[in-house]
């Protein structure tokens, strides 16, 4: 995050002694820190050890759901056919993965007590249904209906709920960072004066006082594509204070400030985060361009150096027809794609949209998953065509 934030208690000076009440035993320090000792990063204060571990073991809590012969070509896909009932991370299904990203949904019907770290991949998650809390080391963050949550890798966390029977997510996780775009930011770090969003958009977490409990406690850590269990001889979230740039927060879309111009802009006009490998989007009501024989719909396009994939929240989506709350569509690099038949002379006259939708425009191709093949509308690719 751009701006400093500092909860609970710290000492005056880092690197320092740090007693607790007692007068002799210290809060142990832990510094959480990017780009070995040169990125950003937050110093944390734990009433025990952080490495304190009692025993350790593999899981494997899913398949390899790999779809090795998939077809190049165009997909429309309904994330909301694949439902795995479960709590936060066992209901999670992977539809589109490369390298460095993988791009999923969770419908999630159970609470659960385990905590869980991604080790090695930042996620982003959006809350496309439901309301509850994100709890952490660093406090509790509120979680509002189509708040995106940026987690840092290797926060240990977990996810609540108020109500199971609505609860849905989107899931985007990332070998590098979620970063605001530099050219949003002054050379302070601070948001511009025309920056789509502003500092005070973005929710920090709240101060929770720290638990110190011993017991048996689980985490689940994911490292890459394999699963390890941590028993825990006391609860993970035992920090007294904290401070620094490093930390979770959310940001709703509708706090989105949208850009319009006299003729069609380009979809990077809508950026709003962007990582090393690719960059996350979101189209939000606005309106449309003002030349007087504007076309709003996009022109026809082959973007051959990324896969375009359009997750669709809610509204009414001006450029095709057939798509739904949770439909996904992924056009692959190299061949053109836009409008369907009738949609770009529909667009002609229109003042506004009310459309949100979520685009991750990735630099590498994507692989589609199993899921993808049971989900899809076959005739997608045919769609094109005019009858």
């Amino acid at each position: 995050m751009p701006f400093y934030v500092k909860l609970g208690k710290v000492p005056q000076k880092r690197h320092i002694t740090f007693y607790k009440e007692d007068g002799k035993s210290l809060y142990r320090e832990e510094l959480f820190s990017t780009k070995g000792f040169s990125g950003i990063y937050s110093n944390k204060y734990h009433i025990y050890m952080p490495p304190q571990v009692e025993a350790i073991r593999e899981i494997n809590p899913f398949e390899d759901n790999s779809w090795k012969d998939a077809p190049l070509q165009y997909y429309h896909f309904v994330t909301g056919k694949k439902k795995s009932s479960g709590n936060y991370l066992s209901a999670r299904n992977v539809f589109l993965k490369n390298n460095h990203c993988s791009i999923g949904t969770a419908e999630i019907t159970e609470e659960t007590n385990l905590f869980f770290r991604n080790s090695y991949s930042h996620e982003l998650l959006f809350i496309h249904h439901g309301e509850g809390e994100l709890l952490s080391e660093y406090g509790r963050l509120k979680l509002n209906e189509w708040d995106y949550v940026v987690i840092p890798k290797g926060t240990t966390y977990q996810l609540k709920f108020k109500d199971y029977s609505n609860a849905k997510i989107l899931v985007v996780e990332s070998d590098s960072p979620f970063e605001i775009p530099r050219h949003f930011r002054n050379e302070y770090g601070q948001l511009k004066e025309d920056a789509p969003y502003y500092e005070r958009d973005f929710n920090v977490p709240e101060y929770t006082e720290p638990i110190d409990e011993p017991g048996n406690f689980q985490l689940i850590i994911k490292v890459a594509n394999r699963y390890f269990e941590y028993q825990l001889p006391h609860h993970p979230f035992d920090v007294v204070g904290w401070d620094g740039f490093l930390y979770p927060y959310t940001f709703n879309i509708k706090e989105y400030s949208p850009k319009v111009a006299k003729i069609h802009l380009p979809p990077p006009i809508h950026l709003l985060f962007e990582t090393a490998h690719f960059v996350v989007c979101n189209f939000v009501p606005r309106l449309y361009d003002f030349h007087p024989l504007a076309i709003p719909a996009p022109y026809y396009h082959s973007n051959v150096d990324s896969d375009e994939v359009l997750y669709y929240v809610h509204g009414d989506f001006m450029s095709r027809s057939g798509v739904t709350e949770g439909s996904i569509t992924l056009h692959p690099m190299g061949i053109p794609h836009g409008p369907q038949p009738g949609k770009t002379e529909a667009s002609i006259g229109k003042k506004e949209t009310e459309e949100y939708a979520i685009m991750i425009d990735t630099f590498e191709p994507l692989e589609v998953t199993k899921n993808v093949k049971e989900t899809m509308i076959d005739e997608y690719s045919q769609s094109w065509l005019e009858k």
